[in-house]
């Protein structure tokens, strides 16, 4: 039996059309051509020679028992398998080479000019290959998708809680691609597990100031391990939810109205439901507001409501905020002892902001890095805060964000490793895992089964390759530019830096046209002096002057900022837009802000 290419294309056009099902193509002979349509039956197209000189078609359904079975060739198996399964060094690191060169190549690209998306297309030819073919084949159906994908180099990158992936990350995940383990138990990635309860510890001692019993995993992003946390504040105030399921429980959940979206997601996935996650307003800071959180929880419990988890945030996504995590604890352990219940879960989402603990013991007065005396009371404040988070008892932090890190690579680690039981379940449970060790194998409490070592492999060769002064140096860079931004954009009366207070990579702003004083009219939207119809022209304005400028920039020389709708803090009842920039690239210098100001002082 002869395998063939693919079928004539009106019959490809014709039959795409009428079925969805995958075409896989057999022939018997030379002239005909049989493709599968299902598990059991084939469609079977053949060109004969016609009496005039000519050619007819004709197509026909078969069943397997048409064709003839015969032994599979070895020797052409065995050769299949050399080139799919055997490690051919010069064949993989030549292609690798040819990837790496067209990095090189994109580096020098201003963002984004070499994508190009056409999702319709992809859809209408979802095509698999019949034949074996080699390395090279498989190259050649990933690369245009690779070569159209930004990988961020670029310096005028400014959009969002996203950076270059640095290169010694890039090390540790090719080494765990190599070897792919899967961190469920110790039988799938010996050393590798070992690996991780490493890279937890590190990262522990990090944000929990040297805790004495952390334990963690990596998961798949920040919302996970936002669930992680909540699912255990559920079983700590209603034990027994992981079988009877949430039913009637009034439970609830509590977080900071600057608070990441995935808050809702994970309310609404563990069965809560968002209605039942109460939001805190801020201050001008981005910080929770203890006093309001302090009048909820009387409400709470007044009515009957279970608390089971709060939420703080180290770093909101916008503005850079952080919570007062110490003034939480100590306002929630003395409420539910006051009524009798047991105190919510307090986890921490620092997903971006958890690498600003590398300036936990930094020394402000020696100075030794040099840093700008601007940024060193930003720096101050952000050791206060980060002192706090020992008090927390689990947190989220991303390193794939502000540790420049591969894909997937967030963390969830409780601060004492006995809270993990609230989410254990038995090796009865998990039958096909009978030599899983509750002291050291993840897969007798995570939500998942298959957990790629990414993280871990990324996460110690990041930390051991940059070393601690590098990430100091990488943090306090990014301090400092968005400080230099702020005090740009504060010689402009039509501009208004509205996360002054906040101390982190990120700005937040208005910019309104020439002759109208920014500070003046938030000034008055604080006060209620503006009218409703006033309050939205002035917002409308803020956007459309973004959206002018989005046209008008130069793609070789002007930065990319993105624009939120709302980064947190409400005034009056209304949550502000503004316009956003985020300084995760390490490349991006003082020469690219100067360059922006000029396009907002050109664009008016």
């Amino acid at each position: 039996m002869r395998t063939t290419g693919r079928p004539p294309a009106a019959l490809r056009a014709r039959f795409f059309l009428e079925s969805p099902l995958t075409l896989t193509g057999f022939s018997a002979d030379a002239g005909a051509r049989t493709f599968r349509i299902g598990r059991d039956l084939f469609f079977c197209f053949e060109t004969k020679p016609s009496m005039n000189g000519g050619s007819s078609d004709s197509a026909t359904f078969m069943r397997p028992h048409h064709f003839r079975s015969s032994p599979m060739d070895r020797e052409r198996y065995d050769s299949f398998v050399k080139t799919f399964f055997a490690c051919d060094q010069s064949s993989i690191t030549g292609i690798f080479s040819e990837f790496l060169a067209a990095m090189v190549a994109e580096e020098a690209l201003p963002p984004g000019s070499c994508m190009s998306q056409n999702y319709d297309t992809a859809q209408a030819n979802p095509e698999i290959h019949v034949l074996p073919g080699n390395l090279k084949d498989a190259r050649d159906a990933v690369f245009p998708y690779f070569w159209g994908t930004d990988g961020w180099f670029s310096p005028l990158h400014l959009e969002n809680v996203k950076g270059p992936a640095s290169y010694a990350s890039l090390i540790g995940a090719l080494a765990c691609l190599l070897k792919n383990p899967n961190l469920c138990t110790d039988t799938y990635s010996q050393r590798s597990n070992e690996l991780e309860v490493k890279a937890i510890t590190a990262l522990a001692n990090l944000v929990f100031y040297r805790t004495q019993d952390p334990w963690g995993v990596f998961t798949i992003g920040g919302t996970i391990s936002n669930l992680y946390g909540a699912k255990i504040g559920i079983e700590k105030v209603a034990p027994g939810t992981m079988q009877q399921g949430v039913q009637d429980q009034p439970l609830c959940g509590i977080t900071s109205q600057a608070g990441h979206y995935s808050n809702q997601t994970v309310a609404g996935w563990l069965g809560i439901g968002t209605a039942r996650l109460h939001a805190i307003p801020t201050d001008a800071s981005l910080s929770m507001r203890i006093d309001l959180l302090d009048q909820k929880l009387e409400h709470l419990y007044a009515s009957g409501q279970r608390v089971a988890y709060i939420v703080a945030t180290f770093g909101t996504t916008d503005a850079s905020g952080i919570d007062d995590v110490l003034a939480i604890r100590q306002l929630i352990d003395d409420r539910a002892r006051r009524h009798g219940v047991p105190v919510p879960q307090l986890h921490v989402d620092a997903a971006v902001g958890w690498a600003l603990c590398f300036l936990t013991e930094y020394d402000v007065a020696a100075n030794r890095l040099g840093l700008r005396e601007e940024v060193l009371p930003a720096i101050q404040r952000i050791q206060q805060r980060a002192q706090g988070l020992q008090h927390a008892d689990s947190v989220t932090l991303d390193f794939h964000k502000m540790g420049r890190g591969h894909y997937p690579a967030s963390a969830f680690i409780v601060n004492r490793r006995a809270d993990l039981r609230y989410l254990a379940r038995t090796v009865q449970e998990t039958p096909y895992f009978s030599e899983a060790d509750s002291r050291r194998d993840p897969a007798l409490f995570t939500l998942e089964c298959s957990r790629p070592a990414l993280g871990p492999y990324s996460v110690m060769a990041s930390l051991n390759g940059i070393g601690l002064t590098g990430w100091q140096m990488l943090t306090a860079r990014a301090l400092e530019l968005a400080q230099y931004l702020k005090d740009r954009l504060a010689r402009l009366d039509y501009c208004l830096v509205l996360n002054q207070e906040t101390s982190g990579p990120s700005v937040v702003w208005w910019v309104l046209p020439k002759g109208r004083n920014a500070a003046e009219i938030f000034k008055n939207l604080q006060e209620g002096r503006l009218s409703p119809e006033e309050t939205q022209r002035t917002f409308t304005e803020v956007r459309r002057l973004y959206d002018k400028r989005e046209r008008a920039l130069d793609v070789n020389r002007d930065a990319r900022l993105s624009f939120t709708t709302d980064f947190g803090y409400h005034v009056q009842g209304h949550p502000l837009p503004a316009w956003k920039a985020v300084f995760f690239n390490p490349q991006t210098d003082e020469s690219i802000i100067d360059r922006l100001v000029y396009s907002i002082e050109e664009l008016l």
